[in-house]
């Protein structure tokens, strides 16, 4: 039996210890080195994108000599108006990128030793650069969809007389959201969040380029797609496979979202259902990547990112419901 690539040493190309031993110095190099790797690390204006600035001393920042703005080094990324150390940004980076069925908040908080709600925002600001790197893709070949619905849980009653019956409308709470997966066979993954699958329909049709050829479950809700795409259906009653039509690779998706639910967040509030799920196709994405690849690409897409607009600030608002 071939061994798990995440047992593999391939798996392991940085170690928290690597990150933490910096110094403020170090990471502030290898911080400006990915920042501005376009100019060879050497910074440069994020407002005019003049190459010529003065380098103050007494602090880390920097002064175009073009049009006279100061800036930092993650002035303009995500990270804008940071109280963090660099240092400790990255270690979080890190210990994000360690974690294959996502990491928690609180957890994060413990092992930097900030709030939760610095490590919540932190955490989401992640994602959201995450996200990006996929924003306008689309798919082609062989994409299989799925749905997999989340939130809303209703206890059932104690005695089974009192119990009803939680699939009809009337005894639902509301909350509950469907995660709706495509996904290329051997390929990239996206996600979109719906009331229910029906309407992730228009979506699909979107991100999914005409001719591919689609395999999804019985569901009637995928009916509509035989009007525009090859579809190829596969009863989930009778098998998961029949050799001409299989939904297993997007099933693999929901059982990586599914432990992330249950083992690493406990809970995910609708509100945020598309940044954790977003957060899960970039993982299945970079699965075979090893961890140092991991955490490169996550500080890159972090910088070239711009300030957050929801996560900027998001603590002086009020939350979302």
């Amino acid at each position: 039996m071939a061994q798990h690539f995440l047992l593999s040493s391939a798996a392991r190309s940085l170690s928290l210890s690597q990150v933490m031993r910096l110094s403020e110095d170090e990471a502030f190099k290898l911080f400006t080195s990915i920042r501005f790797a376009q100019n060879n690390g050497a910074p440069f204006c994020p407002k005019c994108g003049g190459t010529e600035c003065y380098t103050y001393t007494a602090r880390k920042i920097f002064k175009c000599k073009a049009c006279q703005a100061q800036f930092s080094a993650t002035s303009g990324t995500i990270f804008a108006s940071r109280k963090l150390e660099l240092r400790d940004i990255l270690g979080a980076i890190a210990i994000f990128a360690n974690g294959q069925k996502g990491h928690a908040a609180l957890q994060l908080g413990r092992d930097l030793d900030v709030s939760y709600k610095t490590a919540f925002v932190l955490s989401h600001k992640l994602r959201e650069s995450m996200a990006a790197e996929t924003a306008n893709a689309v798919l082609s070949g062989t994409v299989e969809i799925d749905g997999c619905y989340l939130g809303g849980h209703i206890k059932p009653a104690n005695y089974k007389e009192d119990r009803k019956d939680r699939r009809l409308a009337e005894h639902q709470t509301g909350k509950r959201k469907v995660v709706v997966v495509m996904r290329e066979r051997y390929g990239r993954t996206l996600t979109t969040v719906a009331k229910s699958e029906a309407q992730a329909v228009p979506v699909i049709m979107q991100r999914v380029a005409s001719g591919s050829t689609i395999h999804a479950d019985e569901a009637p809700s995928w009916d509509s797609l035989h009007a525009h795409y090859d579809v190829k259906r596969i009863n989930h009653s009778v098998c998961y496979s029949d050799g001409i039509a299989c939904t297993n690779m997007a099933e693999s998706f929901f059982s990586r979202l599914r432990r992330a639910e249950v083992g690493t967040h406990h809970h995910i509030r609708r509100a945020y259902l598309s940044a954790y799920a977003s957060e899960m196709a970039w993982r299945e994405n970079h699965r075979r990547d090893s961890n140092g690849v991991q955490f490169m690409q996550i500080v890159q897409g972090a910088v070239k990112h711009p300030v957050s607009r929801q996560w900027k600030g998001y603590w002086q608002r009020h939350l979302p419901k």
